[in-house]
Formats: C-alpha cells, structure tokens, sequence
C-alpha cells in the first residue's frame, strides 16, 4: 500500500518536541491568543513577505473576515476560479457577496487573468485569485487589472505556502493572503487553523477585531464579529514543524521531477511549470483522457489517488441558483473530467515513487505500455 498522504512519520520525528511544548501550554494555562500564536503570527508574515499575521479558526475563515473586513456584502461581486476548494467561494457567499466565475488556464489550473475583464460590472468590488496545488497564478496581470479598475485583490494562499512568484511570497502581492494549516497541508496542524497576511494596517486592525466578536478592547463591542482564533496549542504544533518547511518543500520538488522522468512516456500531462513561479507541490496532479482507466489501475494496486475537483464550482448544486450551465467555462470542465493526483508527501520513499511508476505503468491503456 502506498497511501495519497502519510502523516505519521512526521508527526513521529517531531513527537518529542510537540510533546514538551504541549505540555508546557497545559501546566501554563495559556490557550489562546498567546506567545505561541503571536510568535506564530509574526513568522509566518515574515515567510510571506507581509507585515502583519493575524492567526484565526481556519482558513476558510482568513478568507471570510478579510471579505468582511473589505465591507463586502449583498449585492457586491467577487471574481474568483471555478476550480478550487468550494470554501473559497463560500467566503463569498458567507458575506451575502456573489461569486463570478472566470475560466481557468489550462496548463496551471488557475485562474486566467486574460478573462477577467469581460467578467467585471459595476457590482465588482475583488478579484480572488486561488494559487492552486502550490503554484501561484499569474498575479502581475490580475494586479494590473485591479489597479485600473479599482478593485481589491486578495490571495487564496492556501495551498501555496512558501511559494514564490517572480521571487515574491505569494500572500506578499495583493491586499491579502489567506492561509489555512489544515493537516494535508504542506504546512500543517493538528486540526483546523488559518492565517491571514497583510501589510495594510487599517485592514490588520479590522480582522483583528472580527476574530473576536467585534471588540477593539475587552467587552467594548465595535460591530457583530466572530469567534475565529488559532488556539495556542495549534500555533505551537506549526511553529515546531515551520523551521522543516522549506525542506519539505524541497522534497517535493525532488519527487515531481522524478514522477516527471518516469511518466514522460505515458498518456497524461505531468504538471506545467509555469516561468513565473515556483511549485510547492501541494497536490502532483496528472491529467490524461484515460483517468478512469488509471484511477481504477491504481486502485487495483494499493496505490492511492485523488481528484481534485471532480466537479467545478459553477456547476456544483450549491450554486445551481447562479444559472451556469455545462460549457460555459470549458476548461475547467475538462480539467475537472481528466485530472487526477499521485501520492505527495516528503516522507515518500524511493522505493515508493518507483511502485508507483511500476502502477501508472501497469494501468496505461496497453498501446501505450
């Protein structure tokens, strides 16, 4: 068996150090909002190129109270991928906002900034860029299109931790950058957690005071906020496993290319490189018309598989109301029809790519073994 994502080697190595500090935090009573999420807080803005990190419950919920924060709200519109996690367009929705969405680009999955403007009315206030399986999207252009339209552009960042683009941090480039540490992610806790950066103060100032229901000082209450806080224990787990990250990210690079090498005679698309970014490799995901073929070969072998997105947001039930129909954003439908992602973690062994290669092999359509 060769599992999608394997955290129990890491989590051994570190088990000891985990330990100790836990159960300082358990003795010193301490559980939130504490030195561990404050220190947590300015690391992590620091990894992102950003002055400023505001520790809250998730990451769905960095990109809810930076909306919110933004004032957006009913009758607003937010330009986002359809291609992605539905949480981030739930961000949207959560504020009463309506999402937009804009065709991918077919190499990296995100969103294409060439399609973006026909997309934008009076009614759009943000563009939602998502960096999508640890690449960023091509910011310079949304960028562009933001400052001439006068829109705010916020990162999803959540897949995408300790990515560059053009020898920036993603979550450094637009009014924002979201983060979650869920555990699969590269950067993860042992429950649900979330980051927001920025280098603007008032919008620092505001999610600050959302994340705890509103208040500016204890009891004085400003507007109707949230109960969203990166526990202590939580900030504690990640700034452990932080000083690891960027070797970790290295090993994923390393086992990409390797997959690379050993795929380049079957029938899919390994995943493109785009000139402007680097990859953190979140997810290695392939895309080939005989998915269904690998899927179920993998499977026969103990190998495991994901898709990642089998259907794309526009035409999930949830947003049935919004009227899009199949063919309206064809890329990301074929996207969605053809990918599929091999096991990603940096405890993968040698030994383990190369029974995964011997599997990919095995289930190829037999014109192609």
């Amino acid at each position: 068996m060769i599992p999608m994502l394997d955290l129990s080697l890491q989590t051994a190595r570190l088990l000891p150090e985990i330990e100790k500090t836990l159960h300082e935090i358990c003795t010193g009573g301490s559980f939130i909002l504490g030195r561990h999420g404050r220190a947590l807080e300015a690391e992590i803005a620091a990894l992102s190129g950003a002055s400023f990190g505001l520790g809250v419950a998730s990451g769905t919920d960095a990109l809810h109270l930076v909306l919110r924060a933004l004032d957006i709200g009913p009758g607003d519109e937010v330009i986002t991928s359809p291609f992605t996690f539905i949480a981030t367009a739930e961000a949207i929705s959560y504020c009463g906002a309506t999402p937009v969405f804009v065709d991918i680009d077919p190499e990296t999955f995100n969103i294409d900034p060439a399609q973006i403007e026909a997309r934008i009315t009076g009614r759009t206030r943000a563009i939602l860029p998502v960096h999508l399986f640890g690449q960023a999207a091509d910011m310079d252009p949304i960028l562009e299109i933001g400052r001439r339209r006068g829109l705010h552009v916020i990162e999803d960042s959540a897949q995408a931790i300790g990515t560059l683009y053009k020898d920036r941090p993603v979550g450094s480039l637009g009014v924002a950058g979201c983060l979650s540490f869920y555990p699969t992610k590269n950067l993860g806790a042992f429950g649900d957690g979330g980051m927001v950066v920025t280098s603007d103060e008032g919008l620092r100032d505001r999610v600050a005071a959302l994340r705890v229901h509103g208040q500016t000082r204890r009891y004085y209450h400003d507007e109707v906020g949230y109960c969203s806080r990166l526990d202590e224990m939580q900030a504690a787990v990640l700034r452990i496993k932080l000083p690891h990250l960027e070797g970790w990210n290295r090993r994923r690079a390393q086992i990409a290319q390797r997959y690379n090498a050993l795929f380049s005679d079957l029938p899919l698309a390994t995943p493109a490189r785009a000139a402007y970014s680097t990859h953190t490799y979140h997810q290695y995901t392939v895309r080939s018309v005989h998915r269904e073929r690998f899927v179920a070969g993998l499977g026969e072998q103990k190998v495991g598989v994901g898709i990642y997105y089998p259907v794309p947001l526009h035409l999930q039930n949830a947003y049935a109301a919004l009227g899009y129909r199949p063919g309206d954003l064809p890329a990301a439908e074929q996207a969605a029809a053809e990918v599929f992602s091999l096991p990603m973690f940096p405890e993968l062994s040698d030994a383990q790519i190369e029974g995964v290669a011997r599997a990919m092999r095995a289930a190829a359509p037999v014109a192609w073994v």
